[in-house]
């Protein structure tokens, strides 16, 4: 079943499938995608941002580590991964007006990555504002938006982000205007698009927990996972649309 049309619901409904498939990737993260020494949490907030999924790296060593993720290794990379568009900049990440905060766990677990799906709201300058400091930071991120551009971001999430941190342009392709990206951050900042429409099937994408290091996150079967809970009602409604 291919990526829905969510246009065509009220933002609740959109709202209700975000927040089961934010939990389903967690727990996919955290049944054995990760390392042992990582964890995902779905819902945190850390010094302001509110991001999906935060993926945090446990400090204590890995002999007493008992939870958390699983036997899973990064992958180290020996080719980049494949994505439709790849963009990289060395231009320096300059702070923002507002400073940002490295946040820690009281336990020392240092945050290493960050996963949102985009929801129309998400777009606003205050909002790229903070996912640029997470990128200053060294964060890596994996954003999916499931939306088309809105006047606030007329060429998507990705175009609107790497305007700030490189004045750059990026179009989408005419025919398919949702967009997929991880980045990578490392001396230069590495961003991979995958553009996507509806009816589409999702790839995996990477999410970086360090430097030329990533697991591939499987959007598809997460992404159907969730669907199938969502109400019967709402499901023929967004089927019905691309019948």
């Amino acid at each position: 079943m291919p990526m829905h049309d969510w246009t065509r619901v009220e933002a609740g409904i959109f709202h209700a499938h975000h927040h089961q498939w934010i939990s389903e990737i967690s727990r996919t993260l955290n049944r054995g995608l990760l390392p042992a020494n990582y964890y995902a949490l779905p819902a945190q907030v850390a010094a302001g941002y509110g991001p999906d999924v935060l993926t945090l790296q446990d400090q204590r060593d890995e002999a007493d580590e008992t939870n958390g993720g699983g036997v899973a290794a990064i992958t180290a990379l020996q080719t980049r991964p494949r994505s439709r568009f790849m963009a990289e900049t060395n231009a320096p990440l300059h702070p923002r007006l507002k400073s940002a905060i490295a946040v820690r766990h009281v336990t020392g677990d240092r945050l290493v990555a960050w996963v949102e799906i985009v929801s129309p709201g998400n777009k606003a300058g205050r909002r790229l504002n903070k996912v640029c400091e997470l990128l200053e930071h060294r964060i890596h991120l994996l954003l999916i938006d499931p939306f088309p551009p809105d006047p606030r971001a007329p060429n998507g999430i990705h175009a609107a982000i790497w305007h700030e941190l490189q004045e750059d342009s990026f179009q989408l392709p005419a025919d398919k205007r949702l967009t997929l990206v991880a980045y990578e951050c490392d001396l230069n900042t590495r961003a991979y698009i995958e553009p996507v429409a509806v009816g589409d099937k999702l790839p995996d994408m990477p999410l970086f927990l360090e430097p030329n290091g990533c697991v591939m996150v499987p959007l598809e079967d997460t992404y159907q996972t969730a669907y199938a809970v969502l109400p019967q009602r709402w499901r023929r409604v967004l089927e019905a649309a691309q019948s």
